[in-house]
């Protein structure tokens, strides 16, 4: 089976998946977009209002930000792949439970086996976290951690870890747009 017929299938499932009661009150849900081959796997928390009514991640405010911050380092959406934790948005863009992780971050982890990227870029809290948990590494607070380099081994080969503010932090702070330039680069610096 292909990457793409992988994938296609993943969309079918969360289609139609009914694990947790997000899908009840969901546009589309928000599988994921970028290419299959990308090194590079920036992973959110999960969709937004604007993600939510176009079924794709990162296209609101946050999302103009990120193309900025690729822009900065000379990549672009059609060089990454872009996925959330959970595919579909928690109501007001509320925090995820554990229990929505739980029920959705199976898909995500099938996303990551497929992609095989050489490194993941975790945006914000709870997708740091989450990819922490998921490779055995000790978490701390994403203030404390954001833009440094963790290098851990797979069954894949090396892959390199580099949490992030998500984006959405520059709209409410603009101070910090600086500190996700700089945070960027280190991405740049690990191709």
């Amino acid at each position: 089976m292909t990457k793409n017929q992988k994938m296609e299938n993943i969309a079918d499932v969360v289609e139609n998946c009914k694990r947790c009661d997000l899908y009840k009150t969901r546009n589309k849900p928000v599988i994921g977009d970028g290419s299959l081959n990308a090194d590079i796997m920036l992973i959110g928390e999960a969709p937004g209002y604007n993600e939510d009514k176009q079924g794709l991640p990162f296209v609101g405010k946050a999302g103009k930000i990120l193309d900025e911050l690729l822009d900065a380092i000379s990549l672009k959406r059609e060089d990454v792949y872009i996925a959330n934790i959970l595919k579909c948005r928690p109501e007001g863009n509320r925090n995820p439970s554990k229990d929505e992780i739980d029920s959705c971050s199976n898909y995500l982890n099938k996303q990551i086996e497929i992609i095989q990227p050489r490194i993941i870029i975790p945006l914000g809290n709870f997708a740091s976290q989450f990819i922490f948990e998921k490779y055995g590494l000790k978490y701390d607070k994403i203030s404390r951690i954001h833009g440094k380099k963790y290098k851990i081994k797979t069954i894949e080969g090396e892959v390199i870890i580099i949490p992030m503010y998500h984006p959405a932090v520059a709209t409410y702070n603009p101070n910090t747009k600086h500190i996700l330039n700089e945070d960027f680069k280190n991405i740049k610096k690990s191709l």
